[in-house]
């Protein structure tokens, strides 16, 4: 003991902080057996042929044994459930074994009662002096928590999954309502078209279609809503019923695709504008050359290609077209071309000419609309079915680079019977 005086300037007596280590040391020196006992864990030795030598009283409450039932009378493989000593016997001992300590190896103990306790098993071999293996000390750890979340994951996994196929399913169910479910036959043409998902968890903005409008004539459309998801598919919709219906009051293509524009500008304004690009085509029979005449209207749309009979290609020049929906009174433009035996024009969305080529490589090179036009010249003259194969190809060439739905559309001017065509 020492002397201090207080803050009163009287003497006291303090305690020395040597006897409060001693008496520290020897509540751990009391406690040590207490410790192993009922520690937190697990803990068993077994003889190295397994039969368990001790135990400590933690293990015996979880699994409701008395100690005389397992010390000198079982083997750790006991305790274990089938599984769990098929996988002893073939995978942790001989690993045990070899290494001298296997860690962290997920089992199933068996209780007194037959019920099941999770647990994460450490074994090590103590060897004495001369190297030789005396022993196997091994910890157990209560998983009964751990599994529970393990299955609370799982559980919230698979219904993530039925969640997602569900979506799934819904955005292909409704992606296939926006889009007709087989082309018409149009007589002395022939057609073809193509719709490339990028995602198969969203609905896409892309649409077509080709109807007929009397006396030989035929509308046909394709376009691209700005977005992706229920939004986009509501204003596809809409964009493609109203083209259906403006065609049938007045056929003209400039003025279908102002009917369109006066209604998507109308119904969305203001805090949500929305709007779309659009080409609209007239199909009319041309007796004189033997073939149609085709009419294109364009709103912002990329311009369609034409690929000749004489394996030219160029694309239809529609400049100027501005975006369908953002103002009052949209600019259109128009062409007129035609469209005579073994010539075939093809209709696309942008998702074409900006996928990545390189994608799988890290690359960031957008396909472009020259490499198309090179595409074009490269596969004239084709059959509308035939250069929808080509452009298919292309596609899954581009893989993960497609990162936008992609529409297509070709209208092939068959030559007269007998003569070759691609």
């Amino acid at each position: 003991m020492r002397r201090t005086d207080d803050e009163e300037g009287g003497p006291k007596r303090d305690e020395d902080p040597g006897d409060e280590q001693v008496q520290f040391s020897a509540l751990l020196e009391d406690s040590a057996e207490d410790l192993y006992e009922n520690a937190p864990c697990g803990y068993l030795s077994t003889q190295m042929d397994g039969r368990i030598a001790k135990v400590n009283t933690t293990l015996l409450n979880w699994l409701g044994h008395r100690r005389d039932d397992l010390v000198g009378r079982k083997h750790f493989s006991d305790l274990l459930t089938v599984g769990g000593r098929l996988y002893h016997e073939t995978h942790f001992a001989p690993l045990l074994r070899m290494q001298g300590e296997v860690s962290g190896i997920a089992l199933e103990l068996k209780a007194a009662d037959g019920s099941r306790l999770p647990v994460l098993v450490t074994s090590v071999v103590k060897t004495g002096s001369d190297g030789q293996p005396l022993l196997i000390r091994t910890t157990v750890l209560d998983a009964r928590d751990r599994r529970a979340y393990e299955t609370e994951l799982l559980r919230a996994r698979k219904e993530a999954d039925q969640e997602r196929d569900r979506l799934q399913t819904l955005a292909t169910t409704l992606q296939k309502t926006l889009l007709p479910p087989a082309l018409v036959d149009v007589p002395g043409l022939e057609v073809a078209a193509y719709y490339h998902v990028a995602s198969v968890d969203e609905v896409g903005g892309d649409f077509y279609d080709l109807f007929p409008l009397g006396g030989g004539t035929w509308g046909l459309f394709l376009g691209d809503v700005c977005g992706k998801g229920a939004a986009a598919a509501a204003i596809t919709s809409l964009a493609r019923y109203t083209l259906r219906a403006a065609a049938v009051y007045d056929p003209d293509p400039v003025a279908v695709l102002g009917n369109l524009n006066t209604v998507l500008n109308h119904e969305y304004t203001g805090t949500d504008p929305r709007f779309c690009t659009v080409v609209f085509g007239l199909l009319t029979p041309d007796p004189d050359r033997k073939g149609f005449r085709i009419t294109l209207a364009s709103g912002g749309h990329p311009p369609a290609l034409l690929m000749r009979a004489d394996g030219t290609a160029d694309f239809l020049p529609t400049p100027g077209g501005q975006l369908i929906g953002v103002l009052p009174d949209a600019e259109i433009a128009t062409t007129t071309v035609p469209l005579g035996p073994g010539d075939t024009v093809l209709l696309h969305t942008d998702g074409l000419t900006e996928a990545h080529t390189n994608a799988t490589t890290g690359g960031g090179e957008r396909y472009g609309d020259e490499a198309l036009l090179d595409f074009g010249r490269a596969l004239a003259p084709a059959t509308a079915s035939g250069t929808i194969s080509a452009v298919r190809e292309l596609l899954d060439a581009f893989g993960s680079g497609v990162d936008d739905d992609t529409a297509v559309l070709a209208i092939h001017a068959p030559r007269p019977s007998g003569e070759e065509q691609q």
